[in-house]
């Protein structure tokens, strides 16, 4: 009878072990539990002032209400976006550094770039779009093309000796322009430049004739008419350019080029977290303010699931990464 009696004593203890172990172990299995418990850094791999820097900045904002909690932006601008993202991949996949990824950063440095040192389908984890932008193709007001296809005919005319300005190496208005030189089958000068600043300078200047470039930043000399919209490279028109047609409907049939912006968490984020992230996006983008701040940069505010976004940057890395081989592109 004692034995027995030892015997529940032993059991009822136990069990009221158990009993209080279980928030503990129900915590640990779930991650997103106390998810986050601090400030989140949002790393953008660019300077400040830049369109990734407004877009990382634009969900920032509206991501720390749905979470609760700050989320800071950080720029670590160098190396063409490649040290911040470098610096991304060795942060702890805890949820507490995510990253801005855009489609010249994760879909085509990788390859462009001969020791670009990561791997996005593997080295990190999507958690989801937030938003596509268009390029606007600008020329020179001394150039006599009206139309995309005016504009080949006279590229075609003077081989070598027409000069296309693009922003720096491996961004989507370099690799647009390269394209469009590409699928045009024209011969014409791709020339990167550095800043934004100097290129608009020089086109205004007269000094290169056509460019590929961000809508917002060049609407004022549309407007001035310091330089003439021929077409933007979305598949279908800008809101903010309604009378600007697509490079596909203009001369150009199925050229099409929209640069992708999502945020990204190191490989090996719980999966808890990563849906946590992605619903407080989801609502973040629903937001008419998000949707207006981004439609005012010339984008359009769009939300996808981690695996929608995956697939994005899985379809840019492989479309660009053969454009890039096609024409033997190499940065060291």
């Amino acid at each position: 009878m004692k034995l027995r009696t030892k015997f529940r004593q032993a059991l009822a203890i136990a069990t009221i072990v158990s009993v209080g172990a279980l928030p503990t172990l129900a915590q640990a299995q779930d991650p997103a539990r106390d998810y986050p418990s601090k400030t989140v850094t949002l790393v953008v791999p660019f300077p400040p002032g830049g369109g990734n820097d407004a877009m990382g900045r634009i969900i920032a904002d509206r991501l720390s209400a749905g979470l609760g909690k700050t989320v800071v932006v950080e720029n670590r601008g160098a190396g063409a976006g490649i040290v911040g993202t470098r610096s991304v991949v060795k942060s702890a996949p805890d949820g507490y550094t995510l990253m801005l990824g855009h489609t010249g950063s994760i879909g085509i440095n990788p390859t462009l770039y001969v020791n670009a040192g990561f791997d996005p389908r593997q080295d990190f984890t999507p958690l989801g779009l937030i938003a596509q932008l268009s390029l606007v193709l600008l020329v020179h007001p001394s150039v006599k093309a009206k139309d995309v296809s005016e504009l080949i005919a006279l590229a075609r005319a003077n081989p070598g000796k027409f000069n296309f300005a693009s922003s720096a190496l491996g961004t989507g208005s370099h690799m647009c322009a390269e394209m469009f030189r590409h699928e045009a089958g024209v011969d014409l000068n791709v020339i990167p430049y550095k800043g934004t600043a100097q290129l608009v300078t020089d086109l205004v200047g007269g000094h290169v004739q056509a460019s590929f470039a961000a809508i917002t930043p060049s609407f004022g000399n549309i407007k001035a008419g310091n330089v003439r919209a021929l077409a933007v490279t979305s598949p279908k028109r800008s809101p903010l350019l309604p009378d600007v047609p697509t490079v596909s409907e203009s001369g150009l049939p199925g050229f099409e080029v929209m640069l992708n912006y999502g945020l990204l968490a190191p490989a090996g984020t719980p999966k808890a977290i990563v849906d946590k992230i992605n619903e407080a996006m989801r609502v973040a983008i629903a937001n008419e303010d998000v949707r207006k701040r981004i439609g005012a940069d010339g984008g359009e505010a769009v939300s996808s699931t981690p695996s929608g976004y995956g697939e994005i940057v899985d379809r840019d890395m492989t479309r660009w990464s053969a454009l890039i081989k096609k024409l033997n592109l190499k940065v060291e």
